[in-house]
């Protein structure tokens, strides 16, 4: 990736560092970010593996854990198809009776033109199924989805579980 912010974070920053984004309750635990670099199919099962990982860590019974999963595999492979490369960055997440974890995606070019038709079941630019980002959506707590022209895509995604300890 270059050298400019991006998703309100970039190199030697993490998510909510820099870019008028400062860490609040969301905040992930200290040395929680995990990057997974995206450039071809084999990163997507990488990245997959790696949130499967991190769900269980939260405590997040089998169903959250495949949902992020799922959710992870679909933005990945999205990156390879449209816009590789890119990369995925997975973080734990706390608040007040819950943990979660938070997904951002991003990829530096092409960007897509029409968020909203993007985000339709059945719109696809590559012949696929067109079910990706919906789907990532639908098993996700929280979807935003950035994408300036010529300015690549952040897709920022989180998902909560009851905190057991609280």
């Amino acid at each position: 990736m270059n050298d400019r912010t991006w998703g309100g974070f970039g190199p030697g920053k993490e998510p909510g560092e820099g870019a008028g984004g400062a860490p609040g309750a969301c905040s992930p635990e200290a040395g929680a970010w995990t990057h997974v670099p995206i450039r071809e199919e084999c990163d997507v099962a990488v990245a997959r593996r790696r949130a499967r990982e991190l769900a269980r860590h939260q405590g997040f019974p089998e169903s959250g854990v495949e949902a992020i999963a799922t959710a992870v595999s679909e933005v990945a492979r999205n990156i390879v198809v449209h816009a590789a490369p890119g990369e995925i960055v997975l973080g734990a997440a706390s608040e007040p009776g819950r943990r979660g974890v938070v997904v951002v995606a991003h990829d530096e070019e092409p960007g897509i033109p029409d968020l909203q038709e993007a985000m339709r079941d059945g719109f696809s630019t590559s012949g696929g199924l067109g079910l990706g980002l919906p789907s990532a959506r639908r098993f996700m707590d929280e979807f935003s989805i950035a994408s300036p022209p010529g300015g690549g895509t952040t897709v920022t995604m989180k998902k909560w579980t009851h905190d057991p300890d609280e």
